[in-house]
């Protein structure tokens, strides 16, 4: 099996330049800030928060254990060693929000870009993920060829 992170490997990942890796940083922490004031306004239980899960359709008593659930996905994806689980964690949080909004015909556009930031900045992050990435393109696009 071939080692994808070799640096003398034909498939090595250059690093991201300094100013992409300072716009990373800015997008990582405003999409953190945002998610932990939302769970920290869950954690709180705060009137808006109330009103909306109710207009949502769900009890009173899953706010807090949702901001509990939202913090904790977020404090992992903000750690280096524990990014990949929580950007799992993020996505499956944020699909829930979005077939939420999607029940309730509301638009869904915001959970969506949420996740795909989450993900954007986790690429940019994981220079493994950027070696995975790279090497199934070149994978496929080697199978491509060899199949003519």
């Amino acid at each position: 099996m071939e080692n994808v992170l070799a640096s003398n490997s034909p498939l090595s990942v250059p690093t991201i330049s300094r100013p992409a890796l300072w716009i990373n940083r800015g997008l990582l922490g405003l999409a953190a800030t945002f998610l932990m004031v939302d769970a920290a306004a869950k954690l709180l239980a705060l009137a808006p928060v109330v009103e909306a899960t109710r207009q949502l359709g769900y009890s009173v008593g899953v706010i807090r254990p949702l901001g509990f659930v939202l913090a904790t996905a977020t404090l992992l994806h903000l750690i280096p060693r524990t990014q990949m689980l929580g950007a799992l964690l993020l996505t499956a949080y944020l699909g829930g929000a979005t077939a939420t909004l999607v029940r309730v015909g509301t638009s869904c556009w915001f959970p969506v870009t949420m996740g795909a930031l989450i993900w954007i900045t986790y690429y940019f992050r994981s220079p493994s993920l950027r070696a995975f990435i790279r090497s199934t393109s070149v994978d496929s696009t080697s199978l491509r060829s060899t199949s003519r």
